[in-house]
């Protein structure tokens, strides 16, 4: 059975100036469980100015999925680059509503309205099922800029990144419109069911994940739950290391997709499994003790001793590579960002995708950091903003000519224009000295995931922030917060890895039910190109909560019951 949409134009709202876009859809079902909530129609007579344009078209819905879809734009204006800026969003509100409530944080620049199904740009960590389908009720933003729009585009491939010229736009991004737009998504969520959520969660991967623990820290009280996948908390920070990679591969080659081969990338993670595999107990693969494995393996081993081949690294290479997994410094020898794990998912096509080499010709084939990571170290992350073309042969000499003495202090700088910093801006206020205090008497809970094998935000460098929180809470950080690190898994997903399963299943049980997570229930993923040949299409592992990793004890190694966290 289908339905029918009743679009409506609302031009205006007293909340903040809200314009809206509402659909009704209009149903057997809607009109017998009508009778606490309020139509979309409703909500517009209600609350908001009678001036409407109203357009009726038809839409086939399956009906077991209707909702109210609700657009619109908050504090629309004129930045001081001259362009048009707004937090755009989108609400989709099931008619079976579960009486919760996610705000969707999406991935990369933001600068789109991403459809707000709750499935935080990362459905693996939904175990394949998205929060709008569970009866949620869903909120996704593009955090006040609109990094696609036409007046943009004349940028090339920095369109996404000059938002970076307005402080406003900024501090949007960073953080304010996450407390902008909570309280306007829970009024409409009360206008339209009759009564507030019963919880408040939010969840997002990536960025995502870092709006998530910016509001852990800056929003303590706002959300029970948040779900946060491979978080760049430390996004200026993680930005300088792209100049760094670029700089250190080119020393190897100046074309970047060059300088490691997959042959080369394969030697290096066959080598860690060679290396480590086997100090949990048994050869699957995974390498699950990866703190003992930074022990084990050294790449020094893999150097060519008699010339290059296919059987080692050249000593440029070994050199490059080393730096590349220590991390960037200045010419003082100061640490810049943070280390990385040698993990066996080095040689996904993800990681060489962020690192080395994209599959994209308009991008000259430059990997992700030389590109969307190049732009928003310009004209994002650091004070005053730097003009560079949208080219990839502007953005990739950017990246090369970055001085690391000179320059990445300015991800710390502030001018008359820019009163806030980048690190104040993007990265939780109490980063260096985590405690949480707000969110933990709130009663909130938070559940982080991140791969082993993540290429653009360092696992080792959220694990240091976990432990520094765990410090703080001496030794019971995991009363309420939890991190678990999954072995293989590259950026979100990805990587020889088990890494689908319900993140938001295991946080729901732990905020509503105050039953704590001691382990999550993972298994691959369908169509995961990273998958070696020879694991099971049925293979589970249990995640487990740092500094517990998964140890095999008896039976079948492809299911997760032979395996326990130690």
């Amino acid at each position: 059975m289908f339905t029918n949409i009743l679009s409506l134009r609302i031009k205006s709202f007293p909340l903040s100036g809200i314009c809206l876009l509402l659909a009704f859809y209009n149903s057997p079902a809607f009109a017998e469980s009508g009778k606490t909530r309020t139509s979309c129609v409703e909500i517009a007579n209600h609350n908001f100015p009678a001036a409407l344009q109203l357009e009726l078209r038809e839409s086939k819905i399956n009906e077991a999925d209707a909702f109210c879809q609700v657009k619109g734009i908050v504090n629309s204006r004129i930045g001081i680059d001259g362009k048009h800026y707004g937090i755009e969003f989108e609400m989709r509100l099931p008619l079976s509503w579960n009486e919760r409530f996610l705000y969707q944080m999406n991935g990369g620049n933001d600068g789109t309205v991403v459809a707000a199904e709750g499935d935080a740009s990362n459905l693996n960590a939904f175990a394949g099922r998205s929060a709008r389908a569970r009866g949620y009720a869903v909120l996704s933003t593009n955090a006040g800029h609109a990094g696609d729009a036409a007046e943009n585009q004349q940028y090339g491939l920095t369109a996404s990144n000059r938002f970076g010229l307005d402080p406003q736009a900024r501090e949007d991004y960073g953080y304010a419109a996450t407390a902008t737009m909570t309280p306007v998504a829970n009024a409409i969520i009360n206008q339209f069911y009759g009564k507030p959520s019963a919880f408040s969660y939010l969840a997002g991967c990536s960025n995502g994940g870092r709006h998530g623990m910016v509001a852990a820290s800056r929003y303590g009280d706002m959300f029970d739950g948040i779900l946060v996948g491979a978080p760049g908390f430390n996004l200026p920070k993680a930005a300088v290391q792209h100049a760094w990679d670029v700089q250190r591969t080119q020393q190897v080659d100046p074309k970047l997709h060059n300088a490691f081969s997959r042959a080369d990338m394969k030697l290096i993670g066959d080598k860690v499994l060679e290396a480590c595999d086997q100090l949990d107990n048994v050869k699957d693969g995974l390498v699950n003790n990866i703190q003992r494995c930074q022990r084990e393996f050294n790449i020094n081993n893999l150097r060519c001793k008699n010339g290059k081949s296919s059987a080692c690294l050249s000593h440029l290479q070994i050199h490059a590579f080393s730096q590349i997994m220590s991390g960037p410094r200045n010419s003082r020898g100061e640490n810049l960002y943070s280390s990385w794990w040698y993990d066996a998912g080095v040689a996904d096509e993800g990681w060489r995708f962020w690192k080395f080499e994209s599959p994209i010709p308009t991008w000259n084939n430059n990997p992700l950091i030389a590109t969307m990571g190049a732009g928003s170290l310009a004209y994002l992350f650091t004070t005053p903003p730097t003009e560079v073309g949208g080219t990839p042969e502007e953005l990739l000499e950017f990246l090369s000519k970055f001085d690391f003495d000179h320059d990445a202090p300015k991800i710390f700088a502030t001018n008359n224009t820019f009163k806030k910093s980048a690190m104040e801006i993007m990265t939780p206020p109490d980063i260096a000295n985590p405690r949480l205090t707000a969110f933990n008497k709130h009663g909130g809970k938070l559940i982080i995931y991140q791969g082993q094998s993540d290429p653009v935000f360092s696992t080792v460098d959220i694990v240091k922030w976990y432990e520094r929180l765990n410090k703080n809470y001496h030794g019971k950080a995991q009363d309420f917060a939890r991190l678990f690190v999954v072995p293989g898994m590259n950026h979100c997903s990805g990587g020889p890895a088990t890494d689908q399963f319900d993140g938001l299943a295991a946080l729901e049980k732990w905020v509503e039910q105050g039953v704590a997570p001691d382990n999550i229930a993972a298994s691959v993923s369908a169509g995961n190109q990273g998958l070696p040949q020879n694991w099971s299409p049925t293979r589970t592992r249990p995640l487990c909560p740092w500094p517990r990793f998964a140890s095999y004890q008896k039976g079948d190694i492809e299911s997760a019951t032979s395996f326990v966290c130690l």
